[in-house]
């Protein structure tokens, strides 16, 4: 089965990146780069699905979420 997901990169302070995943609460990790946390976060998410499927839940995705940022002044 194909799985889509949407993945929020943070920088933190020390240049680190903090990766969520909202389609599947808790599911959070992070890495030293960009390149390092989208690795991660590929793992993070296989083992978050290896766990709902061994205890037969559902199993979300992002495939009909619609992504937009918006810019706003203050």
């Amino acid at each position: 089965m194909q799985f889509t997901y949407k993945i929020l990169l943070h920088k933190e302070p020390e240049g680190t990146y903090t990766v969520s995943v909202p389609a599947l609460p808790g599911c959070i990790t992070f890495g030293d780069n960009v390149d390092h946390a989208i690795k991660m976060a590929k793992e993070a998410i296989e083992v978050y699905i290896e766990e709902l499927q061994s205890r037969g839940e559902e199993i979300p995705d992002d495939s009909e979420t619609l992504e937009y940022s918006l810019n706003l002044s203050a």
